[in-house]
C-alpha cells in the first residue's frame, strides 16, 4: 500500500491542548488522526460522541495500557498460566525484578 503526505493547519493553542492528552494515550498527533480515519472507513460513520463524560471510566494512561495489552494479545505476545497463583507470582516477580 502506498503512502501519501497530508498536511493540516490548526490553531497552535488547540495543538498545545491536545498533545498532552494524546501522549497520555501513548499516541502522536499523526497516529491519532490515522486511527480516526481508519475508524471512519471501518464504520462508515464519523466516530464522535457529543455526550460529555463527566468522569471517565479509565484514565488516559490506563486506557493506553489496556490498548497496548490488547495489541500484544492479538500478536500472541502473552504468557498463559495454569493457576491464578502462578500468575500472581509472575506479576510479583516482574514488579520486583
Amino acid at each position: 500500500m502506498s503512502a501519501v503526505n497530508f498536511n493540516m493547519r490548526l490553531e497552535a493553542e488547540l495543538k498545545e491542548q491536545v498533545t498532552p492528552i494524546l501522549e497520555d494515550y501513548g499516541l502522536t498527533m499523526p497516529q491519532a488522526f490515522k486511527l480516526f480515519l481508519n475508524q471512519i472507513v471501518k464504520t462508515k460513520a464519523i466516530p464522535l460522541s457529543f455526550d460529555y463524560a463527566r468522569e471517565p471510566a479509565l484514565t488516559p494512561k490506563a486506557a493506553a495500557k489496556l490498548l497496548q495489552s490488547l495489541k500484544e494479545i492479538e500478536n500472541g505476545e502473552y504468557t498463559e498460566y495454569e493457576t491464578v497463583e502462578e500468575a500472581i507470582k509472575a506479576m510479583s516477580e516482574e514488579a520486583h525484578g
